[in-house]
C-alpha cells in the first residue's frame, strides 16, 4: 500500500505500524531487529483474538470444551452437543488498550439446533484500527487529508452433524474482508479472501471415578483454510491464518452442585515459515514464500530451517481450569504458553462466569508473563450470552 502521508500524531503511526506487522502477534515487534528472527506472520491476524471472555479466562483455548454459543470461533461441531437449543453471544473486547482507546474487536454469535442431530451457527466479527488522522506536508505546510478508519471483518456460517450419541463432524464457510487502504488510493478496494473450517468433536459417556462422575471430550479443528491475500496489484499475497488446534479435556462432577473441567489444547499455524532475504550475501530480512495456500498448509509441517526441533517450537500449548457451582456460577484459570524463538507468547489468565435467568455474564483477565508485552496485557474483557431456551443441567448418568 501506499501513505504519501504525514501523521502529525506518533501515537498514531506506532499503532497502525503494530497492525501491519503483526497484529495478533505483535511479540514480533520485539524481534524485527534480529537476524534470525523466524516469526510467523500472516495477514488478517485479528481472526486469531479470543473473543469471548469465558475462553480467554481458561487460557484461550476452547477446541475441547463443553459446548457454549461461541463454539463457533473454536469447533463448530460442539453445537450438536449444546445443551440449550440455541443461544445469542455477543463481545466487546478493547485491544491495545494501554496505548489507545479506539482500536476494539466486535463479534456476535447465534446458533441454533434444528434437530437432535444437527445445528447451524453464524457469527460476524469486525475489528476497528480507530481513527487515524493522515496529513500531506506541501511546501512545508501540514494539510490535513482527514481521518481514516481501516477495519477488518468476519461473516461465517456452519453446520454441524452428530454421526453417533459421541461424535461430530461440522464445516464452516467464512468471508473475509480487510480494508486497509486509503479513501485516495487510486485503487481502494478491499482485500477480501474465503476461508473454511473444518472440524471435529468426540464426547465420551459417562463414567465412575471413584466417588464421582467424569466425562473426557476430544476436539479437533482446522480453521481459515483459504486462498492468500492480495492488496494491491503486483504486492505480496499474504497468508491468511490457517490454523490447527486439538485438545482434550475432562469433565468430573463432584456432587450434584459442584464441577470441574480440565482442558488441554496444542496449537499450530498452518503457514509456511518465512524464508530469507538476502542482500550482497547477508540476511536483512525474511517474508513470505510466494507458494499457494494449499502447498503452504502442507509445506508447513516440514519447511523450519532448523528441521524438527524448529517444528516443535511452532507448537503452542495452553491449559485451562474452570470449577462451576450449581450451574450458576464459575471460576476460570489458565496458562498460555509460546516458544521464546517464535513469538514468546506467554500469560496466566483468570476469568469469572454470572448466570442470571436470562443471560450469562463472563469476565476475563490476562496477566503477561513474558518480557514481550501482550496487547490485551492487564485488559478485562466481557462477553454475554443470551440464554434463549431452558436452563442445562449438571452431568448425569443418563446424560447423552
Amino acid at each position: 500500500m501506499r501513505y504519501n502521508t504525514i501523521d502529525l500524531n506518533a501515537i498514531y503511526l506506532k499503532r497502525f505500524y503494530l497492525y501491519l506487522n503483526l497484529l495478533a502477534l505483535v511479540t514480533a515487534l520485539s524481534v524485527s531487529g534480529q537476524n534470525d528472527s523466524r516469526v510467523i506472520t500472516t495477514g488478517v491476524p485479528f481472526l486469531l483474538i479470543t473473543p469471548d471472555a469465558r475462553s480467554a479466562g481458561m487460557g484461550e483455548l476452547g477446541v475441547a470444551t463443553s459446548a457454549d454459543v461461541y463454539s463457533q470461533q473454536w469447533n463448530p461441531a460442539k453445537y450438536v452437543f449444546a445443551e440449550r437449543s440455541q443461544g445469542l453471544g455477543v463481545s466487546y473486547t478493547p485491544y491495545l488498550s494501554k496505548l489507545v482507546d479506539d482500536i476494539f474487536l466486535a463479534n456476535i454469535t447465534y446458533f441454533t439446533k434444528n434437530t437432535e442431530r444437527s445445528a447451524w451457527g453464524a457469527s460476524l466479527k469486525y475489528f476497528s484500527l480507530g481513527d487515524i488522522q493522515f496529513n500531506d506536508l506541501v511546501a512545508n505546510t501540514i494539510i490535513q487529508q482527514g481521518i481514516e478508519r481501516p477495519n477488518e471483518l468476519t461473516l461465517d456460517v456452519s453446520y454441524g452433524l452428530k454421526l453417533n450419541e459421541k461424535f461430530s463432524l461440522a464445516v464452516a464457510g467464512r468471508f473475509i474482508r480487510s480494508d486497509l487502504k486509503l479513501s485516495t488510493d487510486l485503487d481502494a478496494t478491499p482485500a477480501n479472501t474465503l476461508g473454511v473450517d473444518i472440524a471435529g468433536f468426540y464426547r465420551g459417556d459417562v463414567f465412575d471415578l471413584g466417588e464421582n462422575k467424569g466425562r473426557m471430550r476430544y476436539g479437533m479443528n482446522i480453521s481459515n483454510i483459504g486462498p492468500r491475500l492480495k492488496y494491491d496489484e503486483g504486492g505480496q499475497k499474504n497468508f491468511i491464518p490457517t490454523n490447527l488446534r486439538i485438545g482434550t479435556g475432562l469433565d468430573l462432577v463432584l456432587d450434584t452442585n459442584n464441577a470441574l473441567n480440565f482442558n488441554l489444547e496444542l496449537n499450530k499455524l498452518l503457514v509456511p515459515s518465512p524464508v530469507a532475504i538476502i542482500e550482497n550475501g547477508d540476511i536483512v530480512g525474511y517474508q513470505q514464500p510466494d507458494i499457494t495456500f494449499l502447498k503452504g498448509i502442507f509445506e508447513s509441517f516440514n519447511d523450519a530451517p532448523d528441521g524438527f526441533s524448529e517444528e516443535l517450537k511452532e507448537i503452542t500449548w495452553a491449559t485451562g481450569v474452570e470449577y462451576v457451582f450449581q450451574d450458576s456460577f464459575a471460576l476460570r484459570t489458565g496458562y498460555f504458553n509460546e516458544s521464546l524463538e517464535k513469538g514468546s507468547r506467554r500469560f496466566l489468565t483468570i476469568g469469572a462466569g454470572f448466570r442470571l435467568d436470562f443471560a450469562t455474564i463472563d469476565i476475563s483477565y490476562l496477566f503477561s508473563t513474558s518480557r514481550i508485552r501482550n496487547p490485551l496485557e492487564n485488559t478485562l474483557r466481557f462477553s454475554l450470552t443470551f440464554n434463549l431456551s431452558a436452563s442445562p443441567e449438571l452431568l448425569t448418568e443418563t446424560s447423552n
